[in-house]
């Protein structure tokens, strides 16, 4: 189901709690969200739509991918940029980094273990960020 965007900066920084499986509705509904908004959407978070869960989604080329307690693991090649947000107004600036390895859990709640480069490196850091209460 398609949720509506959560604006609140004071909610958005809470730091957002691991999820189970009982919270599987949560990861299907951020992707519904985040495909109704793809015209101007690359990655969302949970916090993003209300709850306060540690799960994303991230558009991966073409397609969406939720990653469910995601942690990156290494990070190299930093790099400044600006970003914007469905949830927050403006274009800030920050430090991102061009390779990460992160670990997570699919739809199915397995363990995964994935490097990602570039744009969608860059996607995940920012959700990752939202999931531990860092407004960019």
């Amino acid at each position: 189901m398609v949720k509506d965007i959560m604006h609140d900066p004071s909610f958005l920084a809470i730091k957002s709690e691991p999820a189970t499986y009982e919270d599987k509705q949560v990861a299907i509904d951020l992707l519904d969200t985040l495909r109704a908004h793809l015209d101007g959407c690359v990655g969302m978070a949970a916090n993003m739509i209300g709850v306060s869960k540690n799960i994303i989604v991230i558009c991966d080329g073409k397609k969406q991918v939720v990653l469910i307690n995601p942690v990156i693991t290494k990070k190299s090649k930093p790099y400044p940029t600006e970003e914007g947000c469905l949830s927050l107004p403006g274009i800030k600036k920050t430090l991102r980094f061009d390779e990460i390895e992160v670990e997570f859990q699919d739809m199915d709640f397995k363990p995964q273990k994935k490097r990602y480069k570039g744009w969608t490196a860059q996607i995940i850091q920012h959700e990752v960020d939202h999931c531990n209460g860092i407004l960019i």
